[in-house]
């Protein structure tokens, strides 16, 4: 049994203390966004905040997680209102998407460090593989990014997700908020 917080959340996995944390986050916390891409660290499609460090979760076993702080994108913002998003929407640096949650959560730790990252800082801290090659308005994006959470630029927000929060909860139990659980009679 593997206790950590996920999403500002305490979340207990009841499954093989040595299985990698992408897999506990996408199977039984259902919390999909972060990617399986290769498995085994190189592309970065399953990048999470480990208390507030960017890390690829195929590498990390639930046991090392242990009493942890993990962010993924769903936490990130659930209104798409962080500057990463807004920044990769409004440059338009997202093609297929599957390997943005990945570069979302690494460049959101960067900015968080560095704001005003420079191209070759970007580069170094963003080593996520895309394959449709966006690399060029990625590095546009990230240092938009910096630059909005160095309250320097603003942007139009990007399209709400489709969703609200609530409803997301009601389709996927795991983001379900503790008080909702009670209102719904599910048992602890």
């Amino acid at each position: 049994m593997s206790r950590m917080t996920v999403n500002e959340r305490p979340i207990e996995f009841l499954m093989d203390p040595e299985t990698p944390l992408l897999w506990a986050l996408r199977d039984a916390a259902n919390l999909t966004g972060t990617k399986y891409g290769c498995g085994n660290g190189d592309c970065g499609a399953c990048v999470v905040h480990i208390d507030g460090e960017p890390l690829r979760s195929c590498l990390v076993t639930i046991a090392e997680a242990e009493g942890r702080f993990i962010t993924t994108v769903e936490g990130l913002s659930g209104s798409r209102a962080h500057p990463v998003q807004q920044a990769l929407v409004a440059e338009q640096a997202i093609q297929c998407g599957f390997c943005t949650s990945g570069i979302v959560m690494a460049a959101a730790a960067l900015i968080e460090r560095n704001p005003g990252a420079s191209e070759e800082e970007i580069k170094a801290a963003i080593p996520n593989i895309c394959r449709c090659g966006v690399y060029p308005r990625l590095v546009r994006a990230i240092q938009r990014a910096g630059r909005v959470a160095r309250r320097q630029e603003r942007i139009s927000a990007a399209p709400a997700p489709g969703i609200s929060a609530e409803d997301a909860a009601v389709e996927v139990p795991a983001l379900s908020a503790p008080d909702q659980d009670a209102q719904r009679g599910s048992p602890d």
